[in-house]
């Protein structure tokens, strides 16, 4: 497995404690840089500014500059996420509770050069005695209020960030955005601008800029979870490719490896079309118990049913599906559609293939799938998707359900054909008041295949699939008729 482009700085960054932020930014921060961490009330800042400062070796000393919530509350808070802060010194500039109370020389509508002084100094005083490696600030937006003026603003700022990295400081400060505090100036003034939102239905982190550096471009998903902050970088399949040899796979069944000339290629991406209960799914598990028994391992993320309900269904069909996940040659992953972002779900197929080394992956299915999309564009995501699984010579599997039983025949209806090497589809269908059931293939782009179908049936032995049904018309109208009498598999 090869992740082309890579940084070779890699080596000389510092980790912003996110694994998937690390990958985002090429690697981690540049040290001795000042990176503005903008974002609303809530998107996260202060969490991954957590994750920077105790990344931190233990012997270098890390500051925490707070001018919005007390050192009391963020440690506790901190606390509850299994951050430890025993290394992060605190400078907490906040109001005392008995700021009103006491007489002061100045009230709250002093001149703004009066609290500057006093913050000023203290932050010197407080960088001095320390030398810390990493300062992060929640948050600047407040020195707003203590300038009289934009340019006076502006100037302090820059002055204090060359300050800050004279000292060897790696700086991390954030920026409470918005119409009402715009922070294009700090976006100028700042190395790099990460900036985080908290939309609806997710949440994102995007890096617009970095000074001396590439970056993934995008916006890419981010989790706030107990136990801190999570990044799970877009996908970017020409990031990655892999060595194979492009042979068939064969699903095992010689009647099936006729149809497709051979089998599936390796690498290959192929839609199983069809309506519910028509055996889509089944279809993809015979190719799995073939690549067992050759020593491969095989994946199913199931968007529609429980491992249990998978595992009770292959029992009664003769598919040792128990025995393949006991060896390690199979695994089920039941995902919750709501549940996942498109970028967390990639990230779940990339550790798979990239350390478990499956070759064959199956998403059952697409139209569920396309729940975790929400509101995005799903060809986009599973065209990367299909498109890093070829690169690493992974066999895809996409189960595609279309809502007709019988008669008007659609191939996919989600216009995903044009990702497919194979379409592969399966129908029901009435013949002499009896259900049954047909298989052929639409495309093989690689290959030739055979132009004909064939009934399909799943039965406790088994999947059987019978000879060409060249007696047999309309067949994708749903109601077809013989030309001559019909006989059962056997």
């Amino acid at each position: 497995m090869v992740k082309v482009g890579s940084s070779t700085m890699a080596s000389k960054r510092l980790s912003t404690g996110v694994a998937g932020l690390d990958s985002i930014l090429e690697g981690g921060l540049v040290p001795n840089q000042a990176y503005l961490l903008r974002g609303g009330t809530g998107t996260g800042k202060t969490t991954l500014g957590l994750h920077f400062l105790t990344q931190s070796p233990a012997k270098e000393a890390t500051l925490f500059i707070t001018l919005g919530e007390i050192e009391t509350k963020i440690r506790s808070n901190a606390k509850k996420l299994g951050f430890d802060l025993k290394n992060v010194h605190f400078l907490d500039l906040t109001p005392s509770a008995d700021f009103f109370a006491q007489d002061k020389s100045y009230d709250i509508f002093s001149p703004a050069d009066v609290e500057r002084e006093s913050v000023t100094q203290r932050i010197l005083t407080c960088v001095q005695a320390l030398r810390p490696k990493r300062i992060f600030i929640d948050s600047i937006t407040q020195f707003r209020y203590l300038s009289n003026d934009v340019y006076q603003f502006h100037q302090q700022v820059l002055s204090f960030i060359r300050y800050l990295t004279d000292q060897d400081a790696t700086t991390l400060f954030t920026s409470e955005a918005g119409h009402v505090t715009p922070d294009d100036d700090l976006q100028f003034l700042s190395d790099a601008v990460i900036t985080l939102q908290a939309l609806p239905e997710r949440r994102t982190i995007q890096v617009k800029k970095f000074r001396g550096s590439s970056f993934l471009e995008g916006v890419h998903s981010l989790k706030l979870t107990d136990q801190g902050a999570a990044v799970f970088p877009k996908l970017k399949p020409d990031d990655f490719s892999r060595k194979f040899e492009p042979a068939l796979i064969s699903s095992g069944i010689p009647e099936l490896d006729e149809l497709l000339h051979g089998g599936l290629e390796r690498g290959s991406v192929t839609i199983v079309t069809g309506t519910t209960g028509v055996g889509k799914t089944t279809f993809g598990l015979q190719f799995m118990k073939e690549a067992a028994g050759r020593g491969e391992r095989s994946v199913v993320f199931t968007f529609e049913e429980t491992e249990g309900t998978i595992l009770h269904r292959c029992e009664g069909i003769n598919i040792p599906i128990r025995a393949m996940v006991d060896q390690g040659a199979l695994a089920i992953d039941a995902v919750e559609a709501l549940a996942l972002t498109p970028d967390e779900f990639a990230q779940a197929v990339q550790r798979e293939v990239e350390k478990q080394n499956a070759r064959i992956v199956m998403i059952d299915s697409v139209s569920s799938y396309n729940l975790s999309i929400q509101g995005d564009n799903l060809i986009t995501h599973v065209h990367a998707l299909c498109r890093y699984l070829q690169n690493m010579g992974v066999t895809t599997l996409l189960i595609n359900e279309v809502d007709s039983i019988t008669g008007d025949f659609k191939a996919t209806g989600q216009g995903l054909s044009y990702l497919a090497d194979n379409i592969v589809f399966l129908r029901h269908l009435e013949m002499n008041g009896e259900l049954r059931k047909a298989i052929g293939v639409l495309k093989k782009r690689l290959s030739s295949f055979e132009h004909t179908l064939r009934e399909f049936e799943i039965t406790r032995y088994g999947v059987k699939v019978g000879a060409p049904l060249s007696n047999l018309r309309h067949i994708l109208s749903g109601s077809p008729e013989w030309i001559t009498p019909p006989t059962r598999l056997s």
